[in-house]
């Protein structure tokens, strides 16, 4: 059984960084695709990045963070990551990792929430002006 753990979170000003960490352990992750996704107060959990575990480590992102957030990973640290760049008030939220098993030849396909298997508790961004 995969177990993700989430750090980095914290209290930024707009326009600042941060960069989110999500800790894998368990069995070997080969094949799967690692998320991040987001969930504000009174609102859905919505589909942030994408990462496949293996091979070219192929991407994909929710065009609100394009350009500002870089999704990669340490395969030799089972540890996905999260730079999150030029920060907003609206990226305030609760982020969580997740891991999906199933392989989607259309990274695209990673965009929802049931693809995923196993979450993080999630870590809280809090953006202030």
């Amino acid at each position: 059984q995969v177990q993700l753990v989430e750090s980095g979170g914290g209290l930024v000003q707009a326009g600042g960084s941060l960069r989110l960490s999500c800790a894998a352990s368990g069995p070997t992750f080969s094949g799967y695709a690692m998320g991040w996704f987001r969930q504000a107060p009174g609102k859905e959990r919505e589909f942030v990045a994408v990462i496949r575990w293996s091979g070219g480590g192929g991407t994909y992102y929710a065009d609100f963070v394009k350009g500002r957030f870089t999704i990669s990973r340490d395969n030799a640290k089972n540890t996905v990551y999260l730079q999150m760049n030029s920060l907003k008030l609206e990226d305030t939220a609760v982020y969580y990792c997740a891991a999906s098993r199933t392989y989607y030849a259309l990274i695209a396909s990673y965009t929802g929430p049931p693809k995923y298997h196993t979450w993080g508790q999630g870590t809280q961004v809090t953006v202030s002006s």
